[in-house]
This record gives C-alpha cells, structure tokens and sequence, in this order.
C-alpha cells in the first residue's frame, strides 16, 4: 500500500511560503516528474511488458496472449489496492473498446494501415485482443494525471461542440480511406475551440497554468514516441516497416495528438467534473 500513501502525499497542498527562487523551482520540477511518474503507472508497466516478454513468448504462451494476461492483471492490481476506481476502470474500458475498434478497421483486408504478424490465440478480426490496452492506457494516464495534479479547466468550450469535435476526430480516423482526410480542418476547429482554454494544474502547493491545447501537442509526441519503441520491438510494423524497421512517419504525431483531444473529452465528462470547470454562456 506505500503507492496509496505515495498519492495521498502527492495529493496534499501544504503551503510552503518560505520557498522561493532556484529551491521552489528545482522541489516543483522534482514533484511534477514525480506526478508525472505515478500518472504513468499503468503505461509503464505495460510497456515495460511489451520490451521484456520475447518474441517467442513466455511458457509456451504466445507473446500477444501473455501481454493481454499481464495488462488484465495490472488492471486487476491498480483497482484492487485502490489506485484506480471502478468509475476510471469503466471510463478505461470504453477507451479500450474505441480503440480495438479503430484497430479492426485498420487491420482489415481492405485498408492494412498497419499489421500484427505474430499468431495469438486471443485475435480477434487479425487484432490481439491487448491491443485495446494501448488506447486504454491513454486514458488511464489522463485520469491519473487529473487527479493527481488536482486539474481544473478554464475556458472550456460548450460541450455539445466538444463532443461533435471529438466525434468528428474518430470518425475520420475511418472515413478517410473513402471520402479524404479532413484532419486538418478538424484540427482548426480544436483550434478555436481551445484557444482560450488554459489547464491548472498543482505541481506541489501553487497552482500553475498552461494552454491546454501544448498539453495536447506534448502529450501525442510522447505517444508518438512510444509507438517508434513500439515498432522497433516488432509489436506491430506498417507497411514500410515489413522489410527493415524505420521511424514512425511524423504525420502520426498530429494523428496521436487529435487522439488526445478525443480522449480529454471523454474524460472530461465520464468523470462528472462539470463544477470545477467554467463553460462560457
């Protein structure tokens, strides 16, 4: 349980009016990578799975089953000593059937955006069934990290254009083999939408702010690069990376950071935080 009196530390806002300058700085930087550190936890562990089981598998299991066997137990763990709720759990599970969704389509026949080669005995349409934990784990940085940081939202946009955004975001991830890729002009609606909207957030015992729209930008380069780790360990290849391993096309970054932005919204309203967040009339 020391990881349960680790958030009820991190969690705490003891003013410290005494500190100031170079020591304030280095004790803020030093807890918002601790914060930052916890937030992760799932993600951490879950990767660090995917870089430690061979490719050959564990004890006969095939690596793709013994991956989804260790994501449930980590999932099981994190609720079971109270690191995560029920309510994150079921918000993390909707991720994790959005994204096994988007995985279906990009997998099938027809598209083959990307592609996962080993045999599993838990695929399901050519998906193992651990890849929704990818997108799940998304989601259960940014839970973690709300609570964690103590977040409020200024100058949220009106929800009903969040969610259409959002909506709007998923829906090209598939429309845009048929009809074109629109992301862009998504993007500058989130533009707008976000252009006044700043993220509070408590490193340690000030609230400090941000564009929420960096956090967007920071946060998909980060997956962006978990998926270039990702890659290279042969979890799944595209197309170019049959052959011999190269890096993630750029592009993927704008496509991770839109992700997030579906994923705030999702969590800014199955978390029921509407009172700590200011909707303009």
């Amino acid at each position: 349980m020391r990881l349960a009196a680790l958030d009820a530390h991190l969690q705490r806002a003891d003013a410290r009016p005494r500190l100031a300058g170079l020591p304030r700085f280095m004790l803020e930087f030093l807890y918002f990578g601790i914060k930052e550190a916890r937030a992760c936890l799932f993600v951490g562990l879950f990767f660090a799975a995917v870089f430690l089981v061979p490719r050959a598998g564990l004890w006969f299991i095939p690596r793709y089953d013994a991956l989804l066997i260790i994501a449930v137990a980590i999932q099981a763990w994190m609720v079971w000593t109270k690191l995560e709720t029920l309510d994150e759990l079921k918000a993390i599970t909707v991720f994790h059937v959005i994204g096994f969704a988007l995985e279906v389509f990009k997998t099938s026949g027809s598209i083959q955006s990307w592609s996962y080669p080993d045999f599993a005995y838990t695929k399901v349409f050519g998906v193992p069934l651990f890849a929704g934990f990818m997108y799940a784990a998304v989601g259960s940085y940014v839970i973690q990290a709300w609570r964690l940081f103590d977040l409020r939202i200024r100058h949220h946009p009106p929800y009903w254009m969040a969610w259409l955004t959002a909506i709007l975001l998923y829906a090209n991830f598939f429309t845009h083999h048929y009809i074109g890729d629109y992301r862009w002009y998504i993007a500058a609606c989130v533009l707008g939408l976000y252009a006044r909207t700043t993220v509070i957030f408590r490193p340690l015992d000030r609230d400090r702010r941000m564009p929420l729209l960096l956090a967007f930008i920071l946060i998909g380069f980060f997956i962006w690069l978990a998926e270039n780790i990702s890659t290279f360990f042969g979890i799944w290849a595209y197309p170019n990376q049959l052959g011999a391993w190269s890096t993630v096309h750029l592009g993927k970054w704008s496509s991770w950071s839109l992700l997030v932005v579906m994923t705030f919204t999702i969590v800014a309203n199955l978390k029921h935080i509407k009172a700590s967040i200011h909707v303009p009339d």
